[in-house]
């Protein structure tokens, strides 16, 4: 939206006495780098005007925006004038993750103004900024979505004093004060929605917008009068009821779902319904909908659409509401709609894909074809009218004005979130009606955005920000095949004139030809770009929802590939369950927020010196438990962290080896005896020196314990079960084999080979005179590990032989023997045998298991 403010404004050491002026020298300037900017991955497809209409250059650009390190440069230098204010500190240093769980709620103007597939609310993104930054830090967002990230470092200058007070109660170290951000998003309609939400120049703009649509409102309140039942009095329509028809076999009659299916007495949809003409019995999956033939006049010619009849009409007069069956009045109002021309550009016309292609047995392919036409016309007409500076208000309403809006008898209809999914009663509403409602949120969002921050649009494979720019990453990735981003964006993008370009999107696309490991690639693309552009010693918090253990194992490849370390996992309740939310054994039930960092370069000079001895191991461990949380408090009592346990400090310690194509020096026996002899164990959990003094004192003031959630379903995490259960108290194999039982086997993944519990018992425990199990010490843990060690590497090498066989298919496998052996492959460069083993098992067991997957993708590169 735009403005011509009658100020004058410095950019870049140019001055501009308006708004318009600025604009319009900054769209020139954008033209002439239009062609080196189409080189970069992610360049939307649309016209070079449309681009440069949409943008707002150079605070936003529909396309890569080339003025990002020119900002930089200059949020530099605004901090040195925050140091000498002392709003900043020179020796500012986070150690330790944002470990507390948050829940957020979306019930705020910011998150309503403007519907998305994934939101993160800004006052939960605040908590993170607010600890790991201080004001006018540099803050990325490579998948910023509708910006929520630039909203987030903005209202850290003036939060409202109840958000303030809960923060201040969290958090008494917090520091007010702007951030600045950088939010990009391969989506135009995503960087567009982002820019609204961040420029604060759209405020002078909401007078017009408001007087803008009353004067549309009354030059089309026509399309929504209806005669009431006295004949003389027309109401207003507030919105309509279609339903699917359909052709009975036995009798040859049409009848609709409305009257067949849907009975309003019992408030209930039929799953078994009745012809209205003979009663035979159907159900929706035994009769298909009846098509027709229209003439389409925009491309002059006919098509065959699925056939939807108006069979109910929900109108205002004086106040009251009424609901009436459509009369021949409003189907003869219905047919001269349907004569209005609307545009229909052609840069629209649907392509197939996993979620749009549902839309061709409906007929449609041209996705503004799914906007009820009535809204078409109004939405046309409101863009004449004012252009781009209404789009944002289009966008916010268009599902909402279209066939995926659903009716439903308690009368909250609404749409289904991540889906095109047209139900056999699409709701039409009144569009003025959904245009206000929308334009009131929008208003109130738009009164607490005091500032602007910056917005591009690109891919996060490739972005021209500087090496060692960033001071934090916040970033909420597409997870999977969870949402397909550039199909459900084609609705809103429609109205920009520009789309996203799908190419390097990333998500698993059976379409686009994009597995769960092309997913993987385009991740690990992304995360090495962040790594890049991340100064040493900072962070990355990075928001995961997904059901799929094989993407959350995907995304710690991803990030520790790039370079990333690990260090916690905490909640994040954004208080509402989407629809593609299953129950699995493996469901993630809310989102996660992973916190990683990229190591200092003091620490990266320490370890290259070291790197080629045991010292370096511990070098990094010692790193590493530095930049754990010493201390959670849940519902006051001390939680365990299971990144402190020696099965995830040595999974962490083999990625950080992998990364940098170095061998891993040392086996599990060795490190977990050299971590009992250099750090302090509590709980299961090492503690450097200093810390296991904070702990212990936290823990005295909190002594009730909550053990590290342990969900078992292979062999390590069994041995890690039983290592839990048996530190407790030495146990008979009869006391252990009804808990194993239950807890274990009905759990193991399918193709994963897991051994008698006797035989873990004797690889990984002694056993006393009185027949009762216990923990190894440390001296027998090293001998067993190196028995143990050898009889993988045995049964390896018959997975080896079997794998050269010509169409071989290893379909069950001990994984921790593929552990083993991957190890020993990895140490004797032999990339070739990792790649094919990892092509002959199971696809789930090498996708959900974070060790054979980093080993296979480093192999995959090398050969």
């Amino acid at each position: 939206m735009g403005s011509d403010l009658k100020t004058i404004t410095n950019i870049f050491g140019k001055e501009f006495n308006s708004e318009i002026e600025r604009k319009k020298y900054f769209r020139e300037e954008l033209r002439k780098k239009l062609s080196e900017l189409k080189l970069l991955d992610g360049f939307p497809i649309g016209s070079d005007e449309d681009i440069l209409n949409l943008s707002d250059p150079p605070f936003y650009t529909a396309c890569p925006n080339p003025w990002i390190n020119d900002f930089i440069k200059e949020w530099e230098m605004e901090k040195q004038l925050l140091e000498e204010q002392g709003n900043r500190s020179s020796d500012f240093i986070i150690d330790e993750p944002y470990a507390f769980n948050i829940s957020e709620g979306k019930n705020n103007p910011v998150y309503m103004a403007h519907s998305y597939h994934t939101k993160v609310p800004h006052p939960a993104i605040m908590r993170y900024i607010l600890h790991y930054t201080q004001p006018g830090d540099v803050i990325f967002d490579g998948f910023a979505g509708t910006g929520m990230t630039g909203v987030a470092a903005s209202i850290c200058a003036n939060p409202d004093a109840e958000l303030k007070h809960s923060i201040e109660l969290e958090n008494n170290n917090v520091v007010w004060g702007k951030r600045n951000a950088i939010c990009n998003d391969l989506s135009p309609v995503a960087s567009f929605i982002a820019y609204n939400y961040n420029n604060s120049l759209i405020q002078k703009n909401i007078e017009e917008l408001e007087k803008t649509i009353d004067k549309i409102e009354k030059e089309f309140s026509w399309l929504y009068k209806t005669k009431h039942f006295d004949n003389k009095s027309y109401g207003i329509i507030n919105n309509v009821i279609w339903s699917e028809i359909y052709n009975c076999t036995n009798c040859n009659h049409s009848f609709t779902f409305w009257e067949a299916a849907v009975d309003r007495n019992s408030n209930a949809i039929l799953n078994e319904f009745k012809c209205t003409h003979c009663d035979s019995s159907y159900q929706k999956s035994n009769i298909t909908p009846e098509s027709e033939t229209v003439f389409n006049h925009e491309t002059q010619e006919s098509v065959t659409k699925l056939k939807l009849q108006p069979v109910l009409i929900n109108y205002t007069l004086s106040g009251k509401r009424y609901e009436k069956i459509p009369d021949e009045e409003d189907l003869i109002l219905l047919e001269q709609i349907k004569n209005i021309k609307v545009n229909n550009n052609d840069l629209h016309t649907i392509y197939g894909g996993d979620e749009i292609g549902r839309l061709s047995k409906h007929g449609i392919d041209n996705i503004r074809e799914l906007i009820f036409r009535r809204s078409r016309i109004v939405f046309d007409a409101l863009q004449k009218e004012m252009g781009f500076d209404i789009t944002f208000l289009i966008t916010a309403s268009a599902q909402n004005s279209s066939l995926l809006y659903r009716f439903r008898l308690n009368g909250k209809g609404g749409t289904t979130s991540g889906t095109y999914y047209i139900c056999s009663t699409p709701q039409e509403n009144n569009v003025f009606n959904s245009l206000k409602a929308k334009f009131r949120d929008i208003k109130k969002a738009f009164k607490l955005i005091k500032t602007e921050q910056l917005v591009s649009t690109g891919s996060a494979t490739n972005n021209p920000i500087e090496d060692n720019s960033i001071d934090y990453i916040f970033t909420d990735p597409p997870f999977g095949a969870n949402l397909m981003y550039s199909e459900l964006n084609l609705i809103m993008e429609t109205w920009l004139g520009v789309i996203t370009n799908s190419n390097s999107e990333a998500i698993a696309n059976k379409f686009q030809n994009k597995n769960l490991y092309a997913y993987q690639e385009l991740m690990h693309a992304s995360f090495k770009e962040y790594h890049r552009i991340l100064k040493p010693g900072k962070w990355m918090t990075v928001e995961f929802s997904n059901t799929s253990a094989a993407v959350w194992n995907s995304i710690q490849t991803s990030l520790q590939n790039a370079g990333f370390v690990i260090a916690n996992v905490t909640d994040l309740d954004k208080k509402q369950v989407s629809f593609k939310a299953i129950t699995t054994a493996t469901a993630v039930k809310q989102d996660l927020a992973i916190s990683c960092y990229k190591p200092s370069d003091n620490f990266d000079k320490k370890f290259r010196e070291n790197q080629n001895s045991n010292i370096g191991v511990w070098d990094f461990i010692e790193e590493h438990l530095q930049h754990l949380p010493v201390h959670v408090l849940i519902d006051k009592a001390t939680l365990g962290i299971v990144e402190r346990t020696p099965k995830i400090l040595f999974d962490r310690l083999i990625a950080f080896y992998v990364q940098r194509s170095l061998p891993v020096p040392i086996d599990s026996g060795v490190f977990q005896q050299g971590l009992r002899e250099r750090f302090i164990e509590r709980d299961g959990m090492f503690f450097t020196n200093e810390q296991v003094q904070e702990f212990d004192n936290k823990k005295a003031e909190n002594p009730d314990f909550i053990q590290m959630s342990l969900f078992v379903n292979n062999e390590q995490d069994s041995i890690f079960w039983l290592r839990n259960l048996l530190g407790k108290a030495p146990k008979t194999e009869s006391e252990l084999h009804p808990l194993w039982m239950k807890e274990v086997v009905s759990n193991i993944r399918k193709g994963d080979v897991l051994p008698e519990m006797r035989i873990i018992l004797e690889e990984n425990f002694l056993k006393q005179d009185n027949g009762k199990w216990i923990v190894p010490d440390m001296t027998n843990e090293i001998q067993l590990e190196k028995i143990k060690v050898v009889r993988h590497l045995k049964l390896f090498e018959t997975y080896k032989n079997e794998a050269i066989k010509p169409k071989a298919k290893l379909r069950e496998v001990r994984v921790e023997a593929l552990r083993t052996g991957f190890k020993q492959c990895y140490q004797d460069k032999d990339f070739k045998s990792i790649v094919n083993i990892g092509d002959r098992i199971p696809n789930n067991l090498l996708m959900e298991d974070e060790v054979l997957l980093q080993f296979y993708d480093i192999a995959s590169s090398r050969i």
